[in-house]
């Protein structure tokens, strides 16, 4: 499953290479569910044709085109839905859930092997309502830092653990079974510490693990598994830095100790001993 870095980074090549491109035909190949709120299959392709994409914005993990007549084509790309940019002529796997070919420059495929992602035009000023989890979003590492004190006051006032805190995105935004496991080794802290029982210099470099492994993934272009690839088809980097995730019964990468896992709801969560 993508997380924050990943759908930044999509975010930030698609407004650079498809900004401005005018759509000359959409062909939605998924089930209708891909197009929920469209009449059929047909209107909503017939109501993107002839607009240009521009302005690829993000919020939280939704990303946003603007189209137009002010409204927003929202892309939810759920657990496995991402982006490929495409020639014409190359070959389409039995993935892809919706063709948007541009009048010059190829095309955009949504790609989605579980049928989960979903597009949908929405006014922009219905957007909020359309979508009412944003209004409850947490902070976002890479568009809204805050300060690591306003951090930990709201750590402070949190009695769950560490882990749930941060799977959970009205805390902070984005981050999942990858980023968690990799911030909680970096901050030196176990999965099921209590929130409110971390002393200043835990909640520093919690608040210091979270901004700069969300940061390096996106400067070192994500995380890839199972074959899983940015717009133009390339894996990323950051699976050469993870410290923990993955790599059970090895050495983490500081040398200070195994990997060790346990099970934590159903998912392998990935640790060392010496976090406390």
């Amino acid at each position: 499953m993508a997380e924050l870095p990943e759908i930044e980074i999509m975010r930030r090549d698609l407004d650079k290479d498809i900004g401005g491109r005018k759509i000359k035909t959409v062909e939605v190949l998924g089930p209708k569910r891909v197009v929920e709120s469209a009449a059929t299959k047909k209107a909503f392709g017939t109501a993107l044709e002839g607009r240009k994409l521009a302005a690829v914005q993000r919020r939280g993990l939704l990303l946003t085109f603007d189209v137009g007549d002010d409204e927003l084509l929202v892309a939810d790309l759920g657990p496995n839905g991402r982006f490929r940019r495409a020639a014409a002529r190359e070959e389409m796997g039995s993935d892809t859930q919706v063709v948007i070919t541009f009048t010059q420059g190829g095309q955009l495929r949504l790609i989605d092997g579980g049928q989960s992602a979903v597009l949908a035009i929405v006014p922009a000023d219905e957007v909020a309502e359309r979508y009412p989890t944003l209004g409850s979003l947490g902070f976002d590492p890479v568009d809204e830092p805050m300060s690591w004190t306003e951090f930990g006051q709201r750590l402070m006032r949190e009695e769950r653990t560490l882990r749930e805190l941060l799977l959970d995105p009205g805390f902070v935004v984005g981050i999942g079974p990858v980023y968690c496991d990799e911030i909680l080794h970096a901050a030196l802290l176990r999965h099921d510490r209590p929130a409110h029982t971390l002393i200043t210099q835990e909640i520093r470099r919690l608040y210091r693990a979270i901004v700069e492994t969300v940061h390096n993934a996106v400067k070192h272009r994500g995380v890839s598994f199972d074959d899983e690839t940015d717009v133009f088809g390339e894996p990323g980097n950051y699976n050469e830095y993870l410290e923990v995730f993955g790599r059970a019964g090895e050495r983490s990468r500081n040398g200070r100790g195994d990997v060790l896992t346990m099970r934590l709801g159903g998912i392998t969560h990935y640790f060392c001993d010496y976090q406390v």
